[in-house]
């Protein structure tokens, strides 16, 4: 079987280079290979980080509630960890080449779609199509390239990469979208994909080499696909809407025991079927399931984080665009030089388990600090810290999950592995917005009736949901130190162990 990886290199493998899953390739061939993949990384970031500047004048342009814009967001990220697992399974049977290329074109187009919405709806509607494109883009990439530097060091490297693009893309998105927002118009926010997304399609298109996958025949799941996307959207939908209609309430807790239903469906399809969607052996390794428990735990508190810290920017400081983005300009920039420069570094001097117990804490410092800022605070003494320790920390966490997340993938799971990667942060994220944007509504909305200020009121809800955040990703550091081991499963250890599983029911049968 031919692995999948992207090469831009059509020669044959000389001696002492690489096969087909990172083997075979010329080192040249697989750098550049990595900077076309992560062009399209790119493109997913920057996307998500201009929309966040973003909100407060796609609010009061189109007359979401602050619970309701939430829903910007969320039709994004449900979409994206809905179809992540899916997708990359998808990679690994028919080819990641070309659901990177497809994911491509339908990202591309949404973008158009979100960029000329015109009402709620339109603009919800074509996020939740974007979410599916970036889903499809995103979910083979990391899998890519665990493939192409399958050697510890390297994939380091390679994985630092991947985290200082991310970063990279965020600083970009921070900047440009207070700019264009203020300069044109938010609906130009989504127009600046156009070009990255059509450029990159065409480059990809002639520089990466086709890959057949394993064939359909080994499973797709689309039943399994279905349970998993439709428990993961009535879940942030009903924490969205508990603010309106209360936590006891029947609408709650109907939509709340669906969602958990559709979710034990799933589980219980995977366990059955002969080809899952998510074979449940990979959650065996306790590196892979508990960086992917840590992972949600942690970006649930740095995605509300960021969304609410936009909002009390805005509405409590009077912070513009611009102002915010260069207010938390810092956070992306020291989460590049962290991620590229030290993570890796550290990681092999003293442990990927140590490197992100150091990070997770420094993020859950950073989380306090930050729900002890005042109405009136002051950016260099008040906001600046709190923008510092959070760089430094997600700049360390993210790579070591990353490493830690795909060390028991073997070649023909990594897809999969990649897509639960992705799916995790992406669904984290989502329902840790939903929740932290919910709590803190109520709060306000609570203080506001009982006669408070405005902005007493609005203040008292953003520090509740970041004191919320910070005991999430406290829980997050508890899970790292009990649950991850301090030595990584290499990918050549997971896939022997995977054959040896495999050999068992044949051996069992001749006994």
């Amino acid at each position: 079987m031919t692995d999948t990886v992207a090469s831009i290199s059509r020669t044959e493998p000389t001696p002492g280079q690489s096969d087909s899953s990172g083997r075979g390739q010329s080192d040249r061939a697989r750098w550049i290979a990595l900077v076309v993949l992560c062009v399209g990384f790119l493109m997913i970031i920057l996307d998500q980080t201009i929309v966040n500047v973003a909100l407060p004048t796609i609010q009061d342009d189109l007359g979401f509630s602050q619970s309701s814009l939430a829903w910007v967001v969320n039709a994004y990220l449900i979409a994206f960890g809905g179809l992540l697992l899916l997708a990359g399974r998808l990679g690994d049977l028919i080819g990641r080449r070309r659901i990177f290329l497809i994911g491509l074109g339908v990202f591309t187009t949404a973008s158009l779609l979100c960029g000329l919405a015109q009402s709620q709806a339109v603009l919800i509607g074509a996020r939740f199509l974007q979410g599916a494109g970036g889903a499809l883009t995103a979910a083979v990439i990391l899998g890519m390239i665990v493939t192409m530097f399958p050697e510890p060091r390297e994939q380091a490297k390679a994985i630092g990469v991947y985290s200082f693009v991310a970063s990279a893309g965020a600083s970009i998105g921070l900047l440009a979208g207070g700019a264009i927002t203020e300069a044109i118009s938010w609906h130009w926010i989504f127009f600046v994909n156009l070009p990255i997304g059509v450029a990159t399609a065409i480059v990809a298109s002639r520089l990466l080499d086709r890959d057949e996958g394993i064939g359909l025949a080994r499973g797709a799941d689309v039943l399994g696909a279905v349970l998993v996307t439709g428990s993961l959207m009535l879940l942030v939908y009903t924490i969205v809407k508990a603010s309106d209609y209360g936590w006891a309430s029947a609408h709650t807790l109907g939509f709340g025991s669906a969602a958990v239903a559709l979710l034990a469906a799933f589980i219980l399809r995977e366990a059955r079927t002969e080809t899952p969607l998510v074979p449940l052996r990979i959650f065996r390794s306790r590196a892979v399931s508990g960086a992917n428990v840590v992972q949600a735990l942690m970006v649930a508190g740095l995605f509300g984080m960021f969304f609410l810290g936009t909002l009390f920017m805005q509405r409590v400081l009077g912070y513009g665009p611009i102002e915010i983005g260069l207010a938390f300009l810092p956070v992306a920039l020291l989460i590049g030089t962290f991620s590229l420069g030290f993570s890796a570094r550290l990681s092999e001097r003293f442990g990927t388990r140590a490197t992100l117990l150091a990070g997770l804490t420094l993020i859950t410092a950073g989380l306090a600090l930050f729900a002890r800022a005042p109405a009136d605070a002051v950016y260099v003494t008040d906001l600046l810290p709190v923008m510092v320790v959070l760089g430094i920390g997600a700049g360390l966490s993210f790579p070591a999950l990353m490493t830690l997340a795909m060390s028991g993938a073997t070649r023909s799971d990594s897809g999969l592995a990649s897509g639960l990667v992705n799916t995790t942060q992406q669904v984290g994220g989502a329902l840790g917005l939903a929740i932290l944007a919910t709590l803190s509504t109520s709060r306000s909305d609570t203080l506001l009736d009982s006669g408070e200020s405005s902005s007493f009121a609005l203040t008292s809800g953003y520090h509740l949901a970041f004191v919320i955040a910070t005991m999430l990703v406290a829980v997050a550091i508890a899970v790292a130190a009990t649950v991850l081991q301090p030595s990584v499963q290499t990918a050549e250890e997971a896939e022997a162990e995977a054959e040896l599983a495999a050999a068992e029911p044949a051996y069992s049968e001749a006994a």
